[in-house]
């Protein structure tokens, strides 16, 4: 590989970012988890349920490919079905790329209360991502504290299906799963914030619940943006700067709401689907950096000139951003992505990435 000398450091890069300064060139990120394992012949079962192996793998992986720290979790460091009880397994095979759901703890209405808050330092995987934290922490990097939206988990713990017919019908139990949900995430960060400090710790939603693939702009609002607000609120009380928010899907009819909204510190990091136009995204959020979008399942299954276009396409918007840019795929990484193809996101920066 022949690229252009950086002139700055990751860190450099990102400290800019966040001041509102012009970079050397854009930065380039990767929600990913069970490709960095694969790619350093582990499995992706490895990405979850080993976390030295995971952090490593990462490091090695960054390098690789030139990426920047933002964001780089440890995948679900809370979820719904898992640490309130229910069934989860490791992936398997070919083409699993996260964390099965096999049985959750809410089958019936009965069932929710029953439901006991989780121990907020030993429920599901939360110790082996408090292990990734510490490696985090241990190399000087930032320590990503990763959790689904409220109304994400609280799906997560009833399933998905379940959780949309009591939205309509039985609004009561979805509040209640929402509740205890919001108040897991918190009781599972103040841990983090105790450990590492709050100064430390980047914060990480994704929502992919809220995509209206799968439910209503009013849906939306009436369910999930309360609890956005709420999350926002507690956050800054407990002294984090750092958030990003991974607007998953197609949720081009929240924008407005969630623009005029807007909780969060700016700027923050925002990260699209592709369903998303990255202009559009820069319209609504002019205050914060725009993050993505590289169809997934076109890193997957394209060629690497599809990828390297959609990338050159991708940074000549992204470039006009006025909050900033980050390039990166548009959701998770497939684990199994041919390697030149994701070096194809890499060269694309290197040819159109660098500012004057």
């Amino acid at each position: 590989m022949h690229l252009r000398q950086d002139r700055m450091t990751s860190q450099e890069r990102m400290e800019a970012l966040f001041q509102y300064q012009k970079t050397d060139h854009v930065p380039l990120g990767a929600m990913s988890t069970g490709f960095n394992t694969k790619n350093a012949g582990y499995t992706v079962a490895d990405a979850y349920d080993n976390p030295e192996v995971s952090f490593q793998a990462m490091q090695w992986t960054s390098e690789q490919y030139g990426w920047d720290p933002i964001p780089q979790y440890s995948g679900h460091t809370v979820l719904g079905a898992w640490d309130f009880g229910g069934g989860v397994r490791l992936p398997q095979g070919e083409y699993e790329g996260a964390l099965i759901v096999t049985s959750y703890p809410v089958q019936v209405e009965g069932d929710i209360e029953k439901l006991r808050m989780p121990n907020p330092k030993k429920a599901g995987r939360i110790p082996k991502a408090m292990e990734f934290s510490r490696l985090q922490m241990e190399h000087n990097i930032p320590v990503f504290f990763f959790s689904r939206s409220a109304f994400t988990m609280a799906a997560n713990i009833c399933g998905i299906e379940q959780f949309l017919r009591w939205a309509m019908k039985k609004p009561q139990l979805c509040e209640r799963l929402s509740r205890m949900a919001i108040d897991h995430i918190f009781n599972v960060l103040n841990y983090w914030v105790e450990t590492f400090g709050a100064e430390n710790i980047f914060a990480w939603m994704s929502s992919p619940t809220e995509s209206n693939q799968l439910i209503s702009p009013k849906i939306m609002e009436k369910f999930a943006l309360p609890y956005h607000m709420e999350y926002h609120k507690r956050l800054k009380s407990l002294g984090i700067r750092r958030f990003g928010f991974h607007i998953c899907g197609d949720q081009n009819l929240n924008l407005p709401l969630l623009a005029k909204a807007s909780p969060w510190g700016h700027p923050s990091v925002l990260s699209f689907g592709h369903e998303v136009d990255l202009e559009v995204a820069a319209q609504h959020f002019p205050q914060d950096i725009i993050y993505g979008n590289i169809e997934p399942s076109v890193i997957q299954i394209s060629t690497p000139e599809q990828v390297y276009e959609l990338s050159r396409i991708a940074i000549e918007k992204g470039k006009k951003a006025p909050g900033g840019f980050i390039l990166g795929p548009g959701c998770g990484l497939p684990p199994t992505a041919p390697p030149v193809k994701v070096y194809a996101m890499t060269k694309a920066i290197n040819d159109f990435g660098w500012y004057d």
